[in-house]
């Protein structure tokens, strides 16, 4: 059976707070598997939502780590043995998370695999702390690009009509998706507004926005329909 006591995790990389993190246990003779109840929510799920699964669990792997993801189960309930595997999922809400999956098939007196046990960490939220972090100070090293880049929010809090936090995020978002260096994109902002192209511009991001959003949603949909096609 697997335990009902918690798993704490225990990093300096986590500040002062502690990652989700859950257990799993799988009976390779009946295929019955067990979740703590953080395993749940980090799948996006309350306990007695849904019969947890080894086909469940896969269903929620990024499309492009299932393939990864699928053989070291394979492996685990065949040969058994150790393995891990920092990957992602998408959760029941379509949110991309991205977890460490740690687990060990273990043999029994036959020698054949009975069950393979383990745990789940899921570390999103201290890579968007990490993110964000490194990105507010690097605003903070220069003065210039810290002058463009608040302007570039004061736009942004002028068009969509958000507060400073909310038009961070979005700057902060759209330059992680495409790879621009945040300074950058505020610059490009900034000098929009300056040839009185702004509402183009900012029309143009707003649409912008909104493919990375479909795109995300299409990425966790595949997600959940990759096995039945």
């Amino acid at each position: 059976m697997m335990t009902s006591k918690p798993v704490h995790v225990y990093s300096s990389a986590l500040g002062s707070s502690a990652c989700l993190a859950g257990t799993f246990y799988y009976d390779v003779r009946s295929r019955k598997m067990l979740w703590s109840e953080d395993l749940f929510r980090i799948h996006g799920y309350q306990r007695g939502e849904i019969v947890p699964t080894l086909e469940l669990m896969l269903s929620h792997k990024h499309p492009e780590d299932l393939s990864h993801s699928r053989q070291l189960w394979t492996d685990a309930c065949t040969s058994g043995g150790q393995f891990c595997n920092y990957h992602r999922i998408i959760d029941a809400a379509k949110k991309e998370r991205h977890i460490l999956t740690s687990g060990e098939g273990v043999l029994g007196p036959s020698g054949s695999v009975e069950s393979v046990h383990g745990y789940v960490v899921d570390f999103s939220s201290t890579l968007q702390r990490e993110v964000e972090a490194a990105s507010r100070e690097a605003v903070q090293r220069s003065s210039v690009s810290r002058g463009v880049i608040e302007r570039a929010i004061g736009l942004l809090m002028g068009y969509f009509r958000v507060d400073s936090e909310t038009a961070f995020h979005l700057l902060l978002n759209r330059s992680q998706n495409t790879n621009t260096k945040l300074a950058r994109l505020a610059g490009d902002l900034v000098e929009s507004a300056e040839d009185r192209q702004c509402t183009a511009f900012l029309d143009q991001f707003a649409h912008e926005l909104r493919a990375d959003s479909r795109r995300k949603a299409a990425a966790a949909e595949s997600a959940r329909t990759g096995e039945a096609s």
